[in-house]
């Protein structure tokens, strides 16, 4: 049998191709221009990545291979010097041997030194110490004899108690009986060496030591191979990293560069704390020297750079066309929306092309207009000649500006108004290829001027009719816009009759530039601001004036000022006389409350005159008998004297009350006015035999009042009060008065003080208490009914508010309680006071006799 091959992996590739034909035409034109523009872009970003990829790899393998050839180089430098080292250490310790056993005197080592040294340049000199550091022998290579440092110790000798590297090596070699290498100094001659220590040791121990001396420079140069100095900088540096010795291995090109690859190995052995250090230098240019490098990369900005600029300029072209689309969709719909109908003309006179508003508004269509040449179907039969003046008139290009009034006939026959305005055609190459007309129906427009004529002659007629004197003047120029009748009648023509109602100085036709009172301010803000209305007094027309103002945009745009002056002469009259006769009733009211009380006053004054009377009786019989003495006069005299004052207080207090002068407000205590007042009604609650508890909070604040008309009103809620208790027979326990004055602060009223009057009497009826405050209404057979009406008038003069209500147990009437508000002026604190309080609490008490 045969196997068939699987049938999905043949037509795989068709399948893919079939998807991506099938995905690319799903794409709409914009994103498949997108794709093409983006392909090369992201192919050429594709390629300029793997180029700079590949230089990259190239480089770190370069980098790679020449750090294992510093490394094989810097190994093979640290080889050689070690060998030579160990080779020299192992001769030295032989002859050490010898130094020790005696075998080799002072002048047979001076031999042997002679000839060690004469194998190995490295050296700078050998020493013989003895166990306390004498020297007692010593080789000098060729230039260091008679050397000394800075004429003091020879540095390269140890010298007990002094910290230097030959003496810790001594020392150390000595405690550890085994060679041991010296830290790197400068020696005599100022040139870098170190010392290897060979302790000298016999049957008996430490007999001295035997010291060579290296030169760092020497063993540098000497031991360190040709090949590999040519190839690599190698430098001996020691513990803090100072270089002491090296070669001038810089390749071509190196020389001022940092060396990119360092490879540092310990130059062994150790204790000698020095370093083999071994510097490379990248032998090929470098990625950013590579002029491949910058060609690849140039070629693909530039590629890229083309990319751009074709996708900018293709993306530049699609939003013109889509603008360019978009402009003329929204200039179609705005000629077929628009009212105004549009026409255009050849220079010959010939229709080509009309909106729908123009169709519309003539009834006829675009076939019936296009291409039609004068008389055209929309002019009426009567008008022909006048409207081909018309078109030749515009063919000329002499239309108005302004537009011309036209009459248009429908294609039912219908007449309505329009508005013409023509403007020329110019083509792309600033040619006049026709005329375009606009025409609007303005009979809508002209029927409503013609209206607003007639509105503006019939409101002239009713402003040239009112009594009331109407100015508008311009706030820059100071010029009389408009004058009715009256205000001509008053003022005439002038402009300084509105300045005088204003209350400000004008001169017309003076601008002053300089100043600009309105200068910043929004027209619009003052024009919708009113004014509050104010009195004027015009003294050459003896006339009073109600004046209000207010700020308006003139017909040419001009801020101007309006002001409307009524004559109030006539009602100012009144209300003076009003208030003269308002006073009268004051003074009226507080000589009729005397009156009331003349028995009460009589009485009072009864008393301090009989006791005057008494007391001059007494003295006269006394002093006729010759039975009184002088002391007893004086005191006789005193008590008279004082009985006069008491007398005198009386009268002076009625006298103060009734007194007639002008209401004048002044600042004013509470406290005081409520004294004054208890005062005069004291004698009147004692002759009725009715007590009074008064109570006045501490800190309140002073009132902008008049006194006396205050003073009036609580004496005659105090009488009204004693009369109401007298007059029901109260028993003694029901008999009192409270009288309070506390501050009080409500949202209706805000910062008030309360007077408040409460009686223990019968009450009021209700329909008494809703006509308490009635002009001329009394529940006393002898009464006139004006004195609450007046302490209620007084009240609201002073801007407060006067209340009457019964106070009930139950539904039992228990009294009554008379209360007046004043407010208190702005700033002034309001503080509530405690009733309870003892401190605060102010209480007066009068009884009868």
């Amino acid at each position: 049998m045969s196997a068939s091959p699987p049938s999905s992996a043949r037509p795989a590739p068709a399948v893919r191709r079939r998807l991506f034909g099938h995905w690319w035409r799903s794409q709409s034109p914009s994103r498949q221009d997108r794709f093409v523009t983006v392909g090369p872009l992201v192919s050429v970003l594709l390629f300029l990545a793997a180029i700079i990829s590949a230089f990259w790899y190239l480089r770190n393998e370069e980098i790679e291979r020449e750090t294992d050839s510093l490394r094989r180089d810097t190994e093979i430098a640290q080889q050689q010097i070690q060998l030579r080292l160990i080779d020299s250490q192992e001769q030295l310790l032989r002859l050490a041997r010898e130094l020790a056993t005696r075998t080799v005197d002072s002048r047979g080592f001076e031999g042997q030194a002679r000839s060690f040294a004469a194998e190995r340049p490295e050296l700078t000199q050998l020493l013989w110490l003895a166990p306390k550091r004498q020297l007692l022998g010593q080789w000098l290579a060729p230039g260091l004899e008679g050397l000394t440092h800075n004429g003091g110790p020879d540095p390269s000798l140890p010298m007990e108690g002094r910290r230097s590297e030959p003496e810790r090596a001594f020392s150390t070699a000595r405690d550890l009986q085994a060679p041991v290498y010296s830290r790197s100094f400068q020696n005599a001659a100022g040139v870098p060496v170190f010392q290897v220590h060979v302790p000298l040791i016999d049957r008996n121990g430490f007999v001295g030591s035997l010291v060579a001396e290296y030169s760092v420079q020497a063993l540098e140069r000497l031991l360190v191979p040709a090949e590999v100095t040519r190839r690599h900088a190698i430098t001996v540096l020691d513990e803090a990293g100072n270089e002491l010795a090296g070669n001038g291995g810089t390749p071509a090109g190196g020389a001022g560069k940092r060396a990119t690859i360092v490879h540092d190995v310990p130059l062994t052995p150790a204790g000698t704390g020095l370093v083999l250090r071994g510097q490379g230098w990248r032998t090929s240019i470098g990625l950013i020297s590579n002029t491949l490098f910058w060609m690849v990369v140039a070629l693909s900005v530039l590629t890229v750079w083309m990319l751009l600029g074709a996708w900018r300029h293709m993306r530049r072209r699609t939003q013109i066309q889509n603008a360019l689309i978009q402009e003329t969709n929204f200039r179609r719909a705005m000629e077929n929306s628009m009212l105004t109908g549009m026409r255009a003309m050849d220079l010959q006179g010939r229709i080509t092309y009309v909106n729908p508003a123009f169709c519309a508004m003539t009834g006829f269509s675009e076939a019936e207009l296009i291409d039609r040449r004068p008389p055209y179907p929309h002019w009426p039969p009567d008008r022909l000649d006048e409207n081909a003046r018309l078109l030749r008139q515009e063919l000329q290009g002499r239309s108005p500006a302004g537009g011309v009034e036209v009459k248009v006939m429908r294609k039912d026959g219908s007449m309505f108004d329009a508005r013409m305005y023509v403007s020329p055609l110019i083509d792309p190459k600033g040619q006049q290829t026709g005329w375009m007309t606009s025409m609007t129906n303005i009979t809508e427009a002209k029927r409503i001027r013609d209206q607003l004529s007639a509105s503006h002659e019939r409101f002239t007629t009713v402003l040239e009719g009112l009594d009331a004197a109407v100015s508008v003047l311009s706030v820059e120029q100071s010029e009389l816009l408009f004058a009715n009748r009256s205000y001509r009648l008053w003022f005439g023509a002038d402009a300084r009759g509105h300045a005088l109602l204003a209350g400000t100085s004008a001169q017309p036709g003076v601008v002053e530039d300089s100043v600009d009172t309105f200068g910043g301010l929004p027209v619009q803000e003052l024009t919708q601001a009113g004014s509050d209305p104010r009195e004027v007094f015009v003294e050459s027309l003896q006339k009073w004036f109600d004046v209000r103002s207010r700020y308006l945009q003139w017909t040419d745009g001009r801020l101007a000022q309006m002001l409307i002056a009524t004559d109030i002469t006539a009602r100012h009259q009144a209300e003076e006389q009003q208030r003269l006769q308002a006073e009268k009733a004051q003074v009226t009211s507080r000589l009729v409350t005397m009156g009331e009380m003349a028995s009460s006053v009589a009485h009072e004054l009864n008393q301090p005159l009989t006791a005057i009377a008494n007391y001059c009786s007494g003295m006269v019989s006394r002093v006729q008998s010759d039975a009184i003495g002088k002391d007893d006069l004086i005191a006789a005299l005193r008590k008279t004297a004082r009985q006069a004052e008491r007398a005198g207080q009386i009268i002076h207090r009625i006298r103060a009350f009734v007194k007639k002068s002008e209401p004048q407000r002044q600042a004013a205590q509470a406290r005081a006015i409520i004294e004054d007042a208890v005062d005069l009604a004291g004698i009147e609650l004692r002759r009725r035999h009715v007590q009074i508890h008064t109570y006045v909070a501490q800190r309140l604040p002073t009132l902008m009042v008049d006194p006396i008309l205050i003073e009036q009103v609580v004496l005659n809620l105090l009488k009204n009060a004693a009369e109401a208790i007298d007059m029901a027979k109260l028993p003694p326990a029901r008999r009192h008065i409270e009288l309070r004055v506390v501050p009080r602060h409500t949202a209706e009223e805000g910062g008030v003080i309360e007077f408040s009057v409460t009686d223990k009497g019968p009450g009021m009826k209700e329909e008494v208490l809703g006509r308490m405050f009635e002009a001329f209404f009394s529940t006393k057979a002898e009464g006139l009914g004006i004195g609450l009406s007046l302490c209620r008038s007084i009240i609201e003069s002073h801007r407060g508010r006067m209340r009457a209500e019964n106070i009930y147990n139950g539904n039992a009437v228990v009294g009554c309680r008379f209360s007046f508000t004043l407010p208190v002026e702005p700033g002034a604190r309001i503080e509530p006071a405690a009733p309870s309080a003892s401190d605060s609490n102010t209480t007066t008490e009068t009884t009868s006799p």
